[in-house]
Order: structure tokens, then sequence, then C-alpha cells
């Protein structure tokens, strides 16, 4: 199954002082802005199937507003997921959604991040399902992920460390590319209870291609990286939204120029990507995109 991949670092042109990638924003609450209604356990993935051509569009605006990477909206085809829905198989939603993104990219230089979540929903402190359903969620999805082609598995919004710790064993086995996006609470602890700092250690003992924070505020963001070692490739991606990051309907709270403030300072520690998450748009990608083309590196 893993034959034929070649372990490669997809930000590696970000190293030595050069500009870093630009992923782009949200998807979900995005396909909310343009009138589409999100199922409480796929979120969006049924959008995939009966409006294509919109995903398709969402994923141009943030190639043409300047998004380096775009991301699979693959945010709720994991096993766990669709079983809970009814549904048998995966393999069929995640070829759809990743197919979808290539259609996008034809003519255009960007990479995909196949987007793999939490196994179940993301602020969940509790776990439902057991540690074999958990294991299986996760290698199932991240394979058919990678077997279509996607450049990278971004596994985002992580919070639990057993499934970072299952994602990290698999990814790093099969010789897969992959970034590690965390979830942190106030107390700059994930949701399982491990410290960022310790959970960071952990992470420097795999070969993750980075390391991420995203879905929280400007402003804890900003506390974190102001007062801990980051590591060597590290990115983010911000929670735009207006109210909390359980809403069921997401609305924007900050607008590109505001959110372009936290961008400016966190280039001072190198980023190897930057993105925006819930509540964005590709605004907020244009945004950085012009600031980004107008700063010079060395």
């Amino acid at each position: 199954m893993y034959s034929h991949l070649m372990k490669s670092n997809p930000f590696e042109v970000c190293d030595r002082g050069s500009k870093p990638l630009l992923l782009d924003g949200a998807i979900g609450s995005y396909l909310q802005q343009k009138g589409f209604l999100t199922d409480d356990i796929l979120w969006t993935t049924i959008i995939n199937h009966i409006s294509p051509d919109i995903i398709i569009q969402t994923h141009l605006e943030y190639i043409v507003a300047g998004a380096d990477i775009i991301t699979t909206n693959t945010f709720r085809t994991n096993p766990t997921s669709l079983l809970k829905a009814g549904m048998t198989t995966a393999s069929d939603y995640v070829k759809e959604a990743v197919d979808l993104a290539k259609q996008a990219r034809i003519g255009n230089k960007v990479l995909i991040a196949g987007s793999n979540p939490p196994a179940e929903d993301c602020y969940q402190s509790t776990r439902t399902i057991d540690y074999n359903e958990l294991e299986m969620n996760h290698k199932k999805h991240i394979d058919l992920l990678i077997d279509n082609s996607v450049d990278f598995v971004l596994n985002e919004t992580q919070s639990h460390f057993d499934e970072l710790q299952i994602i990290c064993d698999h990814c790093d086995r099969n010789n897969i590319p992959y970034v590690v996006s965390l979830y942190i609470l106030d107390t700059l602890k994930i949701l399982s209870g491990e410290s960022l700092i310790n959970i960071l250690s952990f992470l420097k003992d795999h070969d993750v291609t980075a390391i991420s924070l995203n879905c929280i505020s400007p402003n804890l963001f900003l506390n974190i990286v102001g007062s801990i070692q980051l590591p060597e490739r590290w990115g983010y991606y911000l929670n735009c939204g207006s109210g909390h990051p359980t809403d069921k309907i997401i609305t924007c709270g900050i607008q590109p120029d505001e959110y372009l403030d936290s961008v400016k300072k966190s280039l001072a520690y190198k980023p190897v990507f930057i993105g925006s998450c819930c509540g964005s748009s590709p605004a907020h990608t244009k945004k950085i995109r012009e600031f980004l083309d107008g700063q010079i590196y060395s």
C-alpha cells in the first residue's frame, strides 16, 4: 500500500528564511455563509455529493486569493462519523472529496492537504468509542487520504493524547508525510489533560512534517508563541468566529485586517505556514497573501 510513497517535506521551501506557505481558510463555516446547511454529525460531507461544483468553486476561491495549500473537505468523512450517521464505508466519500480538490488544482501549483479530524467531536473531552475503534478510524482515514494522493495528511484540531500516538505511530511506520495541528485550552493543555509542553516534547520524537495550532483565538495564540520554545517547523490557522468554537452556526468575528495584525506579530517566530480557521473566508487569505508578498525575506 505504501511502497509508492517518497517521504518529503512539503514545507521545505519555507526553510532558510523564505516566506511561509499560505494555507487556505475555513470550508464548513464559509459554506454556511453561502447558505448551505451543515449536519451535526457529517458537517459538510454531503455537500461534496449534492453540490460538488460549490466545493470546487470554494477551493478555487482560496487558490485565486493566493493559497499555496488547499484542504480537502474530509473533516467528517472519517469512519467513526460515517458509521454514526448510518453509513458503512468511507472510501467513496474520501475519494469524492479529494477528487474535487484535484479538479480545483488543475492548472494551479498548490499542495493538497488531506484533512484528518479527531475521531469524534473536536471539543469532546470524554470519548464514547473504545481504543480499537479509535485506532481503526485514524488508520483507515489516513490510508484513504494517502491512497487518493493527497500531498500530506493534516491531522487537525487534535486534542487527545491517545489519538496523537496512533496518528504519529501509523504515519511514521508507513512513511506518510503528515502535520499534527493541536487544539489547546486556555490552560495550555489539550482536552485529555496533557500540557502543551509535554505534547511538543512527545512530537519531537516523531517524524512530523510540521506542528501546528488551530481553532484557537488570536489572543491565546499570541500568548502561546510568546511564552514557549516553538518547534523548528510550525504553523497555525486561528479561529475567526464571532462566538464559541462549539457554535453550530459560525459567523465571522475577526475581519481580515484584524486577523492580519496577529499574522504580522507571528512572523518574528518564523512559521512555515499560515492559514485561518472557522469563520474565515478567502478575504482573509487574500489579505495575508498581499502582506506576505510585500515582505522581504532573507
